[in-house]
């Protein structure tokens, strides 16, 4: 049996994963490179394998950077199914529909291919297989899965695969992105009891994120100061979780009246569509957010805070007198209706920008987050006098320590070897260190193209 990694091996996104077994070959996700110009355009390359001799696709979660190339997948013929949680088949609809929005929309404006259209979406889901949580399912005379939750967003999954060789069973577990738990609506990260190899995520392996049970405050604080200063406060947010979890307690902020009503507004069909697929797998939510679903109290809507689904009702928000909060997409500012708001606000020493999620090397969310204080947005250089903090713990990945436990606790059997991924050099290595100090074990940090043999 061997793994060969053709995404996310030495970087953060595309993650892409062959195993080849004696009898069944598949992949573990198959998702888009994002980040800078030339990151993006390894989308464009060929696969290095043949999608047709895949025997099918288990997928982690949603997140475009896991599923977005998936209907290269399908119009390369792949046959198979893609295997996934139910509320992941759900919000991957979303995502790709809107990936291939975004797709036809930058061919145009960059002059370049069109990567895959909606109707390439639309065959891509008829893939699609939903896996509840918990139960093991058979996929090959060989192959047997079962997916855990990772408490990463609504639906991801731990996917732990159990490969037969004659009489013995060998057991791999892929991670996935692992969850920042304790967080709002998601349940906490499943721990796994063993496994004989382990491929593990390192967004964040080289970080300690500030302590959860802060974040609220800090937000707080974040808010009244940008209302003392009469500012806008632009938060920058990905579609799935970090806008249902800012919601969730923004939520909690105003009804316990810790902010003075402002006007809040959701700048992004995407997250809009999101919230609502969101609803329909309360079962999933954490026991908070369950009962407080039961009494009636709508988690993701409150007085103040509007929904702006169109063009228009976007360009209107410039005419609402500041203060006022703007949530927008995209996640790392390098698309989206974010833009429009930046040209307007950044050069606005009154502004505050809040960055609460990772950051690709080459965007321009990671440029702000850095400290720049020119950039350009559509050839338009703009200066940046806009107060920018970055918060760490409202991240939906796991930091070190969290990593390091989640490893420690698969211990019966103890894993014989641990890959590390879905990182940058930095973070990796880093992680790497911990795991050896720690475990003493020695992990492989996987390169790109690389064939490992179990």
């Amino acid at each position: 049996m061997k793994i060969k990694f053709y995404g996310a091996a030495g970087e953060v996104t595309g993650s892409c994963f062959l195993v080849e077994t004696k009898k069944t070959k598949f992949l573990v996700d198959c998702g888009m490179f994002q980040g800078s110009f030339f990151a993006q355009e390894k989308n464009f390359y060929p696969f290095e394998f043949n999608p047709q001799d895949l025997d099918f696709v288990l997928l982690t979660h949603a997140h475009v950077d896991h599923c977005g190339r998936l209907p290269l997948l399908v119009m390369n013929d792949f046959k198979g199914k893609i295997y996934c949680t139910p509320a992941t088949k759900d919000l991957s609809e979303i995502i790709l529909l809107d990936a291939a929005k975004v797709i036809k929309e930058e061919a145009v404006k960059y002059h370049r291919e069109i990567l895959y259209r909606e109707k390439d979406v639309i065959q891509t889901m008829s893939h699609f297989w939903g896996v509840d949580y918990g139960i093991k399912q058979r996929l090959s005379s060989d192959v047997t899965i079962r997916f855990r939750d990772a408490g990463h967003i609504l639906g991801s999954a731990i996917i732990e695969i159990w490969v037969k060789d004659g009489l013995k069973n060998k057991k791999i577990v892929f991670s996935g992105d692992l969850g920042n738990y304790p967080a709002p609506i998601v349940r906490d990260t499943e721990i796994i009891d063993g496994a004989d190899i382990v491929v593990v995520e390192s967004t964040y392996g080289g970080r300690i994120h500030e302590p959860s049970e802060l974040r609220t405050e800090i937000l707080r604080q974040v808010i009244l100061d940008s209302i003392g200063r009469g500012g806008v406060l632009i938060i920058p947010i990905f579609a799935l979780e970090r806008t249902q979890e800012i919601l969730y307690e923004l939520n909690y902020l105003h009804e316990s009246k810790q902010i003075p009503k402002v006007p809040i507004f959701l700048d992004s069909p995407l997250a809009i569509e999101a919230v609502e697929v969101y609803k329909h797998y309360v079962y999933l939510f954490d026991e908070e957010a369950k009962i407080r679903m039961k009494e009636g109290d709508d988690l993701f809507r409150f007085d103040g805070l509007e929904f702006t689904r169109t063009v228009e009702q976007s360009k209107k928000i410039n005419k609402v007198n500041p203060p006022k909060v703007i949530l927008a997409g995209s996640g790392m500012s390098n698309g989206g209706r974010i833009l429009y708001h930046f040209k307007l606000y950044l050069s606005n020493p009154k502004t505050h920008v809040l960055i609460i999620s990772y950051q690709a090397e080459g965007t321009l969310g990671r440029a702000l987050r850095d400290g720049a204080k020119k950039i350009l947005i559509d050839k338009e250089k703009i200066t940046v006098k806009a107060k920018v903090t970055a918060l760490g713990s409202y991240s939906s990945h796991a930091d070190q320590p969290k990593l390091l436990h989640w490893l420690k606790g698969i211990s019966h059997p103890k894993p014989q070897k641990i890959f590390i991924v879905h990182g940058e050099e930095k973070s990796s290595l880093m992680l790497a260190d911990g795991i050896r100090q720690k475990l003493k074990i020695n992990p492989q940090i996987a390169v790109r193209g690389e064939s490992y043999e179990i």
